[in-house]
């Protein structure tokens, strides 16, 4: 690409101290399928940070991910309750329904956040025979919109989706983004908040590839190592995975990947208050920018820069920034904006 991309930060490449890892596991055999020393060590890792009763499962996709966890959790006759723009929902291909045989129930949301009172109205009918019975909420942190749930909003739909016999999990792929902008700890902002299934996202943050599923109740991953062997997620090279968090942990690289990419959404959103013909539409909380902007202008911008358009109708886009976005990307993406409308 001519310019820095603003589609997605899956597009960034991979951190240079990520990569150096890639290199250094590819020094001599390793036992394969996660019996090896990267792998116990990354697992070691995330015990440190969760504690020693989590239940670590590395992966190559987020999705991947997603659908492991949740078929851990639940039966095909159970409802996973979800925003309408969730990433289960919206763009995983039919993959959780396909994989855990449960039916979805998406909640209208304007900022990618569900609560328990919407929660609430799909809370009926609990052992009635004819209704699929809900089994799961699953929330994301940072949300498809790029919004946060606070500890404590965590807390309240936990408490109530446990007094119900219900598990909640979180979409994870952006959590390092959620930790650097809540200044709370990994930990503080799931476990500790009553998540009981983590999708752990790396990719998004530096990685070249790999997620981690986290159980923070060890009797729900009785079956996962054979859910991820029938999904085809389990790696057989798996130090390639296990080497990168381990590099992504040192130093706190997850954390200064993400609150670098956080404050250039930061710097972007400053910039763009200054055109009057552009609408900010959600929170910039991380590392997403959500903005209306005139039709006319979109496609030339686009010959310029690569970005998504995320709803027609309204003339909505969304321009993401990542851990390699620089301030000079910054400036040169807004002038060209500028330059356009002039």
């Amino acid at each position: 690409m001519k310019n820095k991309s603003f589609a997605s930060d899956n597009n960034s490449g991979v951190h240079p101290d990520i990569l150096q890892s890639i290199i250094e596991a590819n020094k001599g055999d390793a036992v394969g399928y996660g019996d090896d020393k990267y792998t116990k060590k990354a697992i070691k890792k995330f015990k440190e940070i969760f504690g020693e009763d989590t239940d670590v499962y590395f992966v190559f996709t987020g999705t991947g991910a997603n659908i492991i966890g949740l078929k851990s959790i639940t039966n095909t006759f159970n409802s996973i309750i979800c925003a309408e723009t969730a990433h289960i929902n919206v763009d995983e291909c039919g993959a959780p329904e396909i994989f855990t045989g449960c039916k979805l129930l998406p909640i209208p949301t304007k900022d990618g956040k569900i609560n328990v009172e919407k929660i609430k109205c799909h809370i009926h009918d609990i052992g009635f025979e004819h209704h699929s019975q809900p089994k799961v909420v699953s929330i994301t942190n940072t949300t498809e919109l790029g919004t946060l749930y606070s500890c404590e909003e965590i807390k309240k739909i936990s408490n109530y989706v446990h007094a119900n016999n219900m598990y909640l999990h979180m979409d994870g792929a952006r959590i390092s983004n959620a930790s650097a902008s809540l200044k709370k700890g990994l930990k503080e902002i799931t476990k500790d908040a009553g998540v009981d299934v983590l999708s752990f996202g790396g990719t998004k943050n530096g990685m070249m590839y790999g997620e981690a599923v986290l159980f923070f109740n060890k009797k729900l991953s009785e079956n996962t190592k054979y859910f991820r062997k029938q999904s085809s997620q389990l790696c057989s090279k798996m130090r390639f995975i296990s080497a990168q968090f381990i590099k992504f942990f040192e130093n706190d690289l997850w954390l200064k990947n993400a609150t670098h990419s956080n404050k250039m959404a930061k710097l972007l959103e400053e910039k763009l208050k200054d055109i009057p013909e552009i609408t900010i539409t959600q929170k910039v909380e991380s590392n997403s920018v959500f903005a209306i902007i005139p039709q006319k202008y979109i496609k030339k911008l686009q010959e310029k820069y690569f970005f998504y358009m995320w709803d027609e109708n309204k003339s909505e886009v969304r321009w993401m920034t990542s851990y390699d976005t620089e301030e000079k990307d910054i400036d040169n993406f807004v002038s060209a904006i500028k330059n356009i409308i002039a």
